[in-house]
């Protein structure tokens, strides 16, 4: 079969279906009449969908007529809390906003399933379609897992569309793509005393203050320049009265970098126990490991997936974007099975299609679609055959 012939046909279904799922997003977490929507449309091709048992999202197998591995292709499939501005005509009306694209990535992954579930008799094993939820919450990934949505897989292939790449470019970098994401809440126990006394208690908005500022060396002064390295602190929350020194202070933040050990939350305990211990009060750390750095450290892998974008498109589609320190869950895949993380262009200016992942005037040009499909289906198949 010409896999870019049959996607370009089917260009008219995957669009629909775009901006079906783009009038009706659901946050991460609440998926429920997007699974359903998805199955129905899984259904209507012949194809069972098998959903999970406590999460929303599903998988789907095609079976090939020959034995052979099994290759994953994921789609996330929430929406963020943003209020849409983009004046379509298929816009959001409901508070929530297919912000990041993933109503692009349904649909393309729909077009996908079309079109493997025609090439049954020439694959050689299994495709799994996953449709994951809570991608945005920085835990679907985690929990797809724990659903069994890896198990007995050999590989897998996962994709996003992006504002900042031109459309129809599309970047398939080896090495690192996108960083780490760890937050963190730190409690500061202070005592109380009042405005005019303060050598009386222990100032927690002193300590944390103190603390913030510190923190920040940990980039500067204690982090090699050449590993990158972000930590932002993004709330503060402490104080009663304007007179009074307060015995509580609660700060929150995130950390992203490409580390694989505990190092950065190791030194952060070892700087704030400093500062508290100098300033007289407590303190309790709570570091969470949301995300793994998103790595495609796999040169087989990544070198079929490049292999079938250049037989689809030839060798001018690529686009090199730099090294991003946003995350994604697709990591925890990665750290199971080996696999492939694409970007998609989105944006075309001369259309006026500008803006990029997360605002809420986000949109995609959306002759990028029927490519998306092409090649996730070109990737498995190649992935099966050779």
């Amino acid at each position: 079969m010409d896999i870019l012939s049959r996607a370009e046909s089917l260009e008219p279904y995957i669009i629909e279906r775009r901006r079906f799922y783009h009038s009706c997003p659901e946050l991460a977490g609440h998926e429920i009449e997007t699974t359903t929507a998805i199955a129905e449309d899984l259904r209507a091709m012949g194809i069972e969908p098998r959903f999970f048992n406590n999460i929303h999202g599903l998988t789907a197998e095609i079976r090939g007529e020959k034995p052979g591995k099994t290759v994953i292709l994921r789609a996330d499939i929430d929406a963020l809390n943003i209020k849409e501005q983009t004046g379509l005509p298929f816009a959001s009306r409901n508070g929530c906003m297919h912000a990041c694209g993933h109503d692009c990535h349904i649909a393309m992954q729909l077009g996908a399933a079309r079109i493997l579930n025609e090439m049954r008799s020439e694959l050689n094993g299994t495709i799994r379609l996953l449709f994951q939820p809570a991608e945005e919450g920085g835990y679907g990934a985690r929990d797809a897992i724990k659903e069994g949505a890896l198990d007995g897989a050999d590989v897998i292939y996962g994709t996003h569309v992006w504002g900042t790449v031109r459309a129809p470019l599309i970047d398939i970098t080896p090495g690192f793509r996108m960083a780490a994401s760890n937050r963190f809440r730190l409690t500061i126990h202070g005592i109380t005393a009042h405005g005019s006394a303060p050598h009386l208690g222990a100032d927690a908005i002193t300590a944390a203050c103190t603390i913030v500022s510190s923190l920040q060396l940990l980039v500067t002064r204690f982090n090699c320049a050449t590993d990158p390295l972000v930590l932002t602190i993004g709330k503060i929350n402490g104080g009663t009265q304007y007179n009074v020194i307060p015995d509580l202070v609660e700060i929150e933040g995130t950390v992203r970098h490409f580390r694989t050990d505990c190092s950065i939350e190791e030194e952060m305990r070892r700087i704030i126990g400093g500062v508290a211990e100098a300033l007289k009060v407590t303190w309790e750390l709570d570091y969470i490991y949301l995300n793994y750095p998103v790595n495609n450290c796999c040169d087989e892998v990544t070198g079929i997936c490049r292999k079938a974008a250049e037989s689809l498109f030839g060798g001018d589609v690529f686009a090199h974007m730099p090294t991003l320190m946003s995350s994604e869950d697709f990591s925890w895949y990665l750290r199971e099975i080996p696999g492939v993380f694409t970007y998609i262009g989105s944006s075309n200016p001369e259309k006026g299609i500008t803006g990029t992942n997360h605002q809420n005037t986000y949109d995609v040009d959306e002759d990028i679609l029927k490519r998306g499909t092409a090649l996730a289906v070109q990737f498995a198949y190649d992935y099966l055959n050779t």
